[in-house]
């Protein structure tokens, strides 16, 4: 039966063409070997569980040791550009999207107004100056002037003083004379009365009489000159008492020395803080009319221009965006469960998606909030309908070497996708 089989097997095959036989022995390869499509279907699968497993492996390898997010850009300082004084442009010197270096001049605003300020505040200075110079001269003037007039004072009091004391003498004695004269006058005319009697009796002659009459009439004049002469001594007592008073105020206007010293100090000190207010008015329109040129404060490139020669700017007017390319650094945002093993001062593998290129960095800064903390409107979680959503923390990253970025390819804005080695770094 078997041959019979076998026979009408071959028969079928040579009747269904030269294909069927061809198929016929690739599955049979002999009464005592195995299928080779078997073997082939054993060693695909062997090799994609092969894959898998080190897929698997790689996968584990990689989330333990790894984090990485898409969800990132290059960072950098966007400067704006303002006039720091108001004034009509005269010239600019750059164009939208130039690169400019640090220092090179932008534009100009006209400076003939501020040259002006600054002529008037110099002479306002010299002013100052020479009011300060007259006023500190005059301190030590003053000092020896009012030195002297208080020496000249005291020695007019004391001067004063004994004048007073000289006059009281002298109307001591002019009062004395007075009284002694008193005297005299009055024996004189005791003397002329009883001589009057004696001569009308011829008891005397004519001419002892005549001489009491003479010392008489001397005596009375001796005794008017004497009171006289007490009224003008009282008179000079008078006046060198008045003197006294003068010479005391004298004295006390002349005491006021030091007062009238700090007042010519204080004087002085004006003077001084005026030339200071003047310097610094000076220094004020000097740096106004430095503030007429505007320059570039960083390399970068010039965007969002809105200056124009003949312009009116104000003060604070933005007049465009330099974005600076010397400074530049990743913002990544990573999801709050990829922050675990993370620590500022790993390193990190960052692919520039606009480039195909990669460069080293560092994590250098974790953020202090979330992003939607930090943004216009914060949610607000106190209700009943508060569904979680996994929050990002943004992550500052910055280059290992700044000279890879020698040729400023990076610009802020560029999408990037940052990996860190959170593990064995």
């Amino acid at each position: 039966m078997a041959e019979q089989n076998l026979e009408s097997s071959r028969s079928s095959t040579v009747e269904e063409g030269p294909q069927a036989g061809i198929d016929e022995q690739q599955d049979l390869d002999g009464p005592g070997n195995p299928p080779k499509q078997k073997g082939r279907r054993r060693f695909v699968i062997i090799g994609v569980a092969a894959v898998l497993i080190v897929g698997a492996l790689l996968f584990w390898w990689h989330s333990t040791y790894y984090e990485d997010t898409d969800d990132a850009q290059v960072d950098g300082h966007l400067i704006q550009i303002s006039a720091r004084v108001a004034g009509q442009v005269i010239k600019v010197n750059v164009e939208q999207n130039q690169y400019v270096q640090a220092g090179t001049l932008i534009a100009e605003i006209d400076p003939r107004d501020y040259e002006v300020a600054v002529q008037q505040d110099e002479a306002s200075l010299e002013s100052a100056e020479a009011n300060y110079e007259a006023a500190r001269v005059n301190i030590p003037l003053i000092n020896v002037n009012t030195s002297t007039t208080l020496q000249s004072a005291s020695s007019g009091v004391r001067s004063s003083d004994a004048t007073v004391q000289q006059s009281q003498r002298q109307l001591e004695a002019a009062q004395a004379q007075v009284a002694q004269a008193e005297a005299n006058n009055i024996k004189a005319q005791l003397d002329l009365k009883r001589y009057t009697p004696l001569v009308e009796k011829d008891v005397i002659s004519k001419q002892q009489f005549d001489a009491t009459v003479a010392t008489a009439d001397a005596s009375r004049a001796a005794l008017l000159g004497a009171k006289a002469s007490e009224i003008a001594a009282e008179d000079a007592v008078r006046i060198a008492r008045d003197r006294v008073v003068q010479s005391q105020a004298e004295l006390t206007n002349a005491q006021t020395a030091p007062n009238q010293i700090k007042i010519q100090k204080a004087k002085a000190d004006q003077a001084a803080a005026q030339v200071e207010q003047a310097r610094a008015q000076l220094a004020q329109a000097k740096l106004n009319l430095g503030y007429t040129r505007i320059i570039a404060p960083a390399n970068g490139i010039i965007t969002k221009k809105s200056l124009e020669v003949a312009q009116n700017v104000s003060v604070g007017q933005n007049l465009m965006t330099l974005v600076s390319l010397d400074d530049i650094w990743i913002t990544a945002n990573f999801k709050e469960t990829q922050l675990r093993m993370m620590r500022p001062g790993q390193k990190v593998k960052i692919h520039v998606d606009a480039y195909g290129r990669d460069y080293d960095g560092t994590v250098t800064q974790i953020g202090g909030a979330t992003g939607s903390m930090l943004s216009l409107f914060p949610p607000e979680n106190a209700t009943g309908n508060y569904v979680k959503v996994v929050q990002r923390i943004p992550v500052r990253i910055d280059l290992t070497d700044r000279n890879e970025d020698r040729d400023h390819l990076l610009r802020p804005g560029l999408s990037v996708e940052p990996t860190v080695r959170i593990k064995g770094s």
